[in-house]
């Protein structure tokens, strides 16, 4: 055979267009494979930071948002609240916030960015349960000691409102802080880290 008879424009598009239809019958074949491995969007969103927008927490007052599957509580404390934190030091498990269950930058008594915003995870660390918000002073049931925190009922834990266990408590160590941010002042992220500042 001559090449006087092969038609070269016609071999050149029938190359490109063979190759051109096989490319896309092979990303049509992995296409499946990597959307496989990759996260749904359920699970991406199940780990997704949260903003929090805390400008209508009244003083006293706790918001509860849900991170991962669990309650966050974000109390805003008045400044009495604040000011009898250290007075229960010597009746507290880890009154510093020494024990690490909580992002670095927010240990010492206040367990906070800011002192007047205290954000925790509400799952109590000996099972599991939910403790109530009791910000009231002395009640009968929790003692004259109580300066408002957070009573479990299950069990009776009891923390204050830094999220410190109290000597004697089922509860081994404080609540359990999250990873958290400050966007400005009344916007917060939960899951995203704040970093040692």
């Amino acid at each position: 055979m001559s090449k006087e008879g092969v038609d070269l424009g016609r071999r050149r598009f029938l190359t490109a267009t063979t190759s051109v239809v096989g490319g896309a019958g092979v990303i049509a074949a992995i296409v499946p494979f990597v959307s496989y491995m990759t996260p749904s969007a359920r699970a991406r969103a199940a780990g997704a930071p949260v903003e929090v927008d805390i400008s209508k927490i009244e003083p006293g007052q706790l918001m509860t948002v849900e991170w991962r599957g669990k309650p966050v509580w974000i109390v805003d404390r008045t400044k009495q609240m604040i000011k009898d934190l250290p007075t229960l030091d010597s009746m507290l498990v880890d009154p510093k916030a020494e024990v690490p269950q909580q992002p670095p930058y927010v240990k010492g008594e206040l367990r906070s960015i800011k002192p007047q915003y205290f954000v925790v995870v509400g799952i109590c660390t000996h099972l599991g349960c939910s403790p109530t918000y009791r910000p009231e002073i002395a009640p009968d049931d929790l003692g004259k000691d109580w300066k408002g925190g957070f009573f479990c009922p299950c069990h009776g834990s009891r923390f204050d409102l830094a999220g410190r266990v109290f000597s004697g408590s089922p509860a081994p160590t404080n609540l359990v802080v999250p990873p958290y941010k400050y966007l400005s002042d009344t916007m917060l992220v939960i899951g995203e880290d704040q970093g040692a500042a």
